[in-house]
């Protein structure tokens, strides 16, 4: 295969895995707490032809060498871990994060994830638990008798008991902080693992050491630029024609050589 070819396959490779990271963000624009992906790409190895500083003389360096490129690749995709919108939902189990922290679930098979995503429900047992039926850790549970509930934006979750019952300490809702939290592993269902790359987590009283409070009767939107995403599509779509030009341009010139010569 001619080089041409291949580096142009490369470029076409590289622009439609862009393109579905801008889906990916598009798909999730009206996703709670979601997170957008970026492409990070990097070129491939040079073939070294000429090396710069080559001697030419007795006393004289080539000021520039002869490198020609191979193509390119997306190195990685990366979370840009913005802060969303918030939007008021007037729901008591709503939960946003004005801060960088990540609140801590419990898995079924006993492991802790970490997420954004605040829209809690209650299960038949009482206990707060997400969307998918995972817990809230540390655990919450809210009794039979309780009129309303109220979570300050430390954390701290009480309830006020139907019949003057008084208020009762529920329990105490923990942050998490990574130092890499783009290293983090999303996992679907909103929820991220944390990996080698992350570090391990620090969990902190909300409204200490900047970890971010707490809001009740909210949810974060997400952190998706429609404009933008369709500035990176529009500019996507641009790129990966003009790679398949250099592919229609390249097979042009050989098939002139096949005829000429």
């Amino acid at each position: 295969m001619d080089a041409s070819l291949w580096i142009a396959k490369t470029g076409l490779d590289a622009q439609q895995k862009r393109m579905s990271v801008i889906s990916n963000n598009l798909a999730n624009v009206n996703t709670t707490g979601f997170k957008r992906d970026r492409a990070n790409f990097e070129d491939l190895l040079y073939q070294n032809i000429r090396q710069p500083g080559g001697a030419t003389g007795a006393d004289t360096l080539t000021p520039t060498g002869l490198m020609v490129g191979t193509g390119t690749r997306i190195l990685t995709t990366e979370k840009i871990h913005a802060q969303g919108n918030m939007i008021n939902t007037e729901n008591a189990l709503d939960i946003a994060i004005d801060g960088p922290g990540f609140m801590q679930i419990t898995q079924a098979d006993g492991t802790i994830a970490y997420t954004r995503d605040g829209a809690f429900k209650i299960n038949a047992a009482g206990q707060v638990v997400t969307g998918h039926g995972d817990l809230l850790d540390p655990a919450i549970v809210i009794p039979d008798n309780a009129a309303s509930i109220s979570i300050g934006r430390d954390g701290t979750v009480t309830a006020e008991l139907v019949a003057g019952g008084g208020q009762v300490a529920l329990g105490q809702i923990n942050l998490a902080r990574f130092i890499n939290p783009a290293g983090l592993q999303p996992m679907g269902q909103n929820l991220y693992k944390e990996t080698a790359a992350s570090g391990a987590p620090v969990v902190l009283v909300p409204g200490t050491e900047g970890i971010g409070f707490l809001r009740q009767g909210m949810l974060e939107a997400s952190n998706v630029n429609v404009v933008e995403e369709m500035v990176n599509m529009i500019e996507t779509q641009r790129a990966y024609e003009v790679n398949s030009k250099s592919i229609s341009a390249t097979d042009g010139m050989l098939r002139f050589l096949n005829q000429n010569l």
